[in-house]
């Protein structure tokens, strides 16, 4: 017999690491290329010491000169809050009792419901690492009833999203949910009518999660303001390389790229992140000039083609037109503790909504991305898509 004591064994001994194989492997080849660690985390905070430079104690000298001044390798702290990440399922307490009788059936609602969890979860986490941690989606305009999304590339129905101005929250625009994307307009509709509320110029972000997402590429790849606490300004190795309006692109301008990465910061490139278009154009570049392109599938399963022994994936949440040069040993994801769910004090993973027949089970993750170098890293935009 089916019981919620039944149901909460499922999630703690059935689901839970298949779940977090998933979301830590399947999200995307980057963080599937990603080191975990649970390392460096004090309290709320992520504290992680980088070096950077050369050690200064070395020199050459006379046979009964002076040695060279001892001078150690040059150290910063970087400094991260760790940002909370939440996954929700929900079960009704009539859904429960219809199958409590049937196993099989209760069983295909739990696996339908994670399978939910992890789609969404997917989404937004893998959505994050392209983000700048503002968690901005899209900036809205507005013709006549019509609301269109400057993109809908972060877009997705079913999505509760805030619409917010330059001082926060539109009045009534906060938790709607998206019911429909015009892939081909950009207009997008909601759950309610906000449309008066709404004006050109709004943007939109996942609700309640405004400057508490995860410090993603679009955070690291800036040239002004601050980074884990240092100012860019003052420390210019914090500054990764960066070439825009690049238009079409070759196997030469990325290995240009891969080598003023080597020579000028010692870093390996040993992964390219791009978008599809941009594959796409890669691709036809290797045909054209008489090759055929190799494939490999990289960590997580996914198909890579190569570049000079360098695999380039695809990412859906890729920017346009651009291409990332990552050494993928620099980057940490910083962790309090892998997916868990949030347990009562009894020890219950699935807990009774208050005045309501349903029963939710949370995931949570306290986390955050860390760059050691960004000065090893490199960006080629403003590419020709095919």
């Amino acid at each position: 017999m089916v019981t919620m004591q039944s149901a909460d064994n499922a999630l703690k001994t059935l689901y839970l690491g298949v779940v977090t194989e998933q979301l830590n492997t399947g999200v995307n080849p980057l963080l599937a290329a990603i080191k975990k660690t649970e390392t460096d985390v004090w309290g709320k905070e992520i504290r992680r010491v980088a070096s950077y430079g050369v050690n200064g104690g070395v020199g050459a000298g006379s046979e009964e000169g002076d040695l060279p001044s001892a001078n150690g390798n040059n150290y910063e702290q970087f400094v991260l809050s760790l940002k909370n990440l939440y996954g929700r399922i929900e079960i009704s307490d009539k859904a429960v009792r219809a199958s409590e009788n049937n196993a099989g059936a209760f069983v295909n609602l739990l696996n339908a419901e994670m399978e939910g969890l992890v789609k969404a979860s997917s989404f937004n986490f893998g959505r994050m690492l392209f983000g700048d941690g503002t968690g901005t989606l899209c900036t809205l305009s507005k013709e006549g009833s019509v609301i269109t999304a400057s993109s809908v590339k972060n877009l997705m129905e079913g999505m509760c999203v805030d619409v917010r101005n330059a001082t926060g929250i539109v009045s009534g625009c906060n938790a709607v949910r998206i019911t429909s994307v015009d892939r081909a307009t950009g207009a997008i509709t909601f759950d309610r009518n906000i449309t008066a509320s709404v004006t050109t110029g709004n943007t939109l972000t996942v609700q309640g999660s405004f400057n508490k997402e995860i410090t993603g590429l679009g955070a690291i790849f800036k040239s002004t303001g601050s980074l884990y606490g240092l100012d860019r300004a003052t420390h210019k190795w914090m500054i990764p390389y960066m070439k825009g309006s690049v238009g079409a692109i070759t196997e030469g301008e990325i290995l240009k790229a891969v080598d003023y990465l080597e020579e000028t910061a010692d870093s390996k490139v040993n992964l390219i992140v791009c978008s599809s278009g941009v594959k796409r154009a890669l691709i036809q570049a290797i045909v054209a000039s008489g090759e055929t392109p190799v494939y490999q599938t990289v960590a997580g399963g996914f198909k890579a083609v190569m570049v000079s022994g360098i695999p380039v994936v695809s990412d859906r949440f890729c920017p346009a037109g651009t291409m990332y040069l990552l050494n993928t040993e620099d980057f940490v994801l910083h962790q309090l503790c892998d997916w868990q769910f949030l347990e009562g004090e009894d020890g219950k993973i699935l807990k009774q909504v208050a005045g309501k027949p349903v029963y939710t089970a949370t995931l949570v993750k306290y986390a955050d991305l860390l760059c050691l170098k960004p000065v090893g890293q490199g960006m080629l935009s403003g590419i020709t898509e095919a």
